[in-house]
C-alpha cells in the first residue's frame, strides 16, 4: 500500500514538474460575479480592471491595448527587415503579416493598414512555389489573401487573377486523392485548402467560389476519413479517421479536431445527414478522449496530458467542441469546451511565447470564442487577463520562437489578438475561425 502511494504521489510531482516547466502559474484572480457586481455598484472601475460599471472592456483598458500595439507593430516591422525573404507562407511568412494588417483595418478602417496589407501581398505572390495547397502553408493562402486585400482595394482584374490561380490548384488536390499524397489535416492538407475557398466566400460574398466547388473538396476529405477508418476498423466509433505522418493527431494544426472544424463550417455544405452519421460520432470519439483535467492527448496513441496549446491539445479542440455544439445543439459539447477554458486558465500562460500556434494569444482565442458562444462575463475576463500577459511582452522569460515577429510563432500573432479586444463579439482565430 505504502508502495502504490509513494509511486503516485510521484508521478502526480513529476507532473506539476512538466506542467511548470511548460507553463506559468497563472498570477490573476479568477473572475468573481460577486465581487465585480458590488465594485460597480459603487464606484467607477480603475482603469487596471479590464471592465467599466456597464460591463464592458474600460476605456483605460483598451487605451493601453492600442498603444502596445502600436509599439508592437513598430518592434515587428524592424524585425521584419531581417526575416527570411522567401517565405511567402501565412504560418512564418509574409502572408501572415499581410493578413494581420487586413485584420488591423477590419477592426479600425484606417486606409493605410489596407495599403500596407497590399505591400506584403506583392511581395508574397513573387514566391510561390506550387508544392503545397494550404492556406497556412501553401500557395492557396497568399492567392485567397491577396484576393481579398484586391477586391477590398476595387482592384477587380488583379483580384480575379488570384482567385484564377486558388482554383486552378485544385487540380493537384484531386491528383492527390488518388494517389493519397496529401494529407487531411489544415496545416499541409485538404482541410487547409477547404478551409480557403471558405475565407475567400466569408470576405467577398456567398457564390464568389462555387458550391460545387467546395463539395468536391469537402467530399474528398470525407472519403479519406472514411477509408482510414475502415482499414483501421473503427468504422463504428469513430466514422472519419485521419492521420499525418502515420500518427492520428487530435488538435486542430495536425489533426481531428481541425478537419471535424473545419467540415462543420456551415459555407462547407456538409449535409445535416452527414454530419450527424459521420461527423458527430467522430466529434464524440474525440470527446471520450479526454483527460480528467479538461485537456486533450496530442494524438490517439499519446496518452500523457502534457500539451496545452492551439495545435495540440484543449485551445484548439475547444473550437471543434463549440462549432459542435452550434451545428447539434446538445449541451454535452459545451460543458466540454467549458472544461477546457478551465484547463487553459490554469496551465494557458506558456513558457513558449506568446504567438498562436503554441502560446499565449492563441490560448486567449478560446477565452473569446466561449465568449461569443455564452456571453458569459468570466470568459471576457480571462481573454483580456491573457491579453494583460502579452501587454507584458518580453519581460516573461519565454522562449524566443524561431520566427519572432511571424504571425503563427511571433508577435504578430500576439498583436492579432490584442487586435480583437476592440470587439471581442466578432473577433476570429486567423486562418481558422470564419
Amino acid at each position: 500500500m505504502g508502495d502504490n502511494m509513494s509511486k503516485r504521489l510521484k508521478l502526480v510531482s513529476g507532473m506539476d514538474s512538466e506542467m511548470e516547466e511548460r507553463s506559468f502559474i497563472n498570477p490573476y484572480p479568477d473572475w468573481d460575479q460577486g465581487a465585480f457586481t458590488a465594485s460597480n455598484s459603487e464606484t467607477d472601475s480603475d482603469c487596471n480592471d479590464p471592465f467599466d460599471g456597464n460591463g464592458k472592456i474600460s476605456d483605460g483598458f483598451q487605451k493601453k491595448v492600442q498603444n502596445k500595439i502600436k509599439d508592437l507593430l513598430q518592434q515587428m516591422e524592424e524585425g521584419l527587415k531581417t526575416a527570411d525573404p522567401h517565405d511567402f507562407s501565412t504560418y512564418t511568412g509574409w502572408t501572415g503579416i499581410a493578413l494581420l494588417y487586413l485584420q488591423l483595418f477590419r477592426v479600425s478602417e484606417d486606409p493605410s493598414h489596407l495599403q500596407r496589407a497590399l505591400d506584403y501581398v506583392k511581395r508574397t505572390l513573387r514566391n510561390l512555389n506550387g508544392r503545397r495547397v494550404t492556406f497556412l502553408c501553401g500557395d492557396a493562402g497568399p492567392l485567397a489573401v491577396g484576393a481579398v486585400v484586391y477586391h477590398k482595394l476595387k482592384s477587380d482584374t488583379e483580384a480575379q487573377e488570384c482567385l484564377s490561380k486558388l482554383l486552378q490548384l485544385q487540380r493537384s488536390l484531386q491528383r492527390s486523392v488518388l494517389d493519397s499524397e496529401l494529407p487531411d489535416e489544415l496545416l499541409y492538407g485538404r482541410a487547409g485548402y477547404l478551409y480557403t475557398l471558405l475565407y475567400v466566400n466569408a470576405e467577398m460574398g456567398p457564390g464568389t467560389v462555387e458550391e460545387a466547388t467546395i463539395a468536391k473538396v469537402a467530399g474528398a476529405i470525407l472519403d479519406s476519413g472514411k477509408n482510414l477508418s475502415r482499414e483501421e476498423k473503427k468504422s463504428e466509433r469513430c466514422p472519419l479517421l485521419y492521420e499525418w505522418h502515420k500518427k492520428q493527431y487530435v488538435g486542430a494544426a495536425h489533426g481531428l479536431a481541425g478537419i471535424y472544424h473545419t467540415l462543420m463550417q456551415p459555407g462547407a455544405g456538409v449535409s445535416q445527414e452527414t454530419l450527424t452519421e459521420l461527423v458527430r460520432p467522430s466529434v464524440d470519439y474525440v470527446r471520450h478522449k479526454k483527460f480528467r483535467s479538461g485537456n486533450y492527448p496530442s494524438s490517439l496513441s499519446n496518452e500523457s496530458d502534457r500539451l496545452v496549446h492551439w495545435c495540440h491539445g484543449a485551445p484548439g479542440v475547444v473550437h471543434m467542441l463549440l462549432m459542435a455544439h452550434k451545428v447539434f445543439k446538445e449541451e454535452k459539447y459545451l460543458k466540454d469546451a467549458q472544461d477546457c477554458g478551465e484547463v487553459i486558465w490554469q496551465r494557458g500562460l506558456l513558457r513558449k511565447g506568446y504567438g498562436i500556434c503554441h502560446g499565449t494569444a492563441g490560448n486567449g482565442y478560446a477565452f473569446l470564442a466561449l465568449y461569443q458562444q455564452t456571453q458569459e462575463k468570466k470568459h471576457l475576463y480571462r481573454a483580456c487577463k491573457f491579453a494583460e500577459w502579452c501587454l507584458d511582452y518580453g519581460t516573461h522569460g519565454c522562449r524566443i520562437p524561431d520566427r519572432p515577429y511571424s504571425l503563427f510563432e511571433g508577435m504578430a500573432g500576439a498583436i492579432h489578438y490584442l487586435s480583437d479586444l476592440a470587439a471581442p463579439e466578432n473577433s476570429r482565430f486567423p486562418a481558422f475561425q470564419l
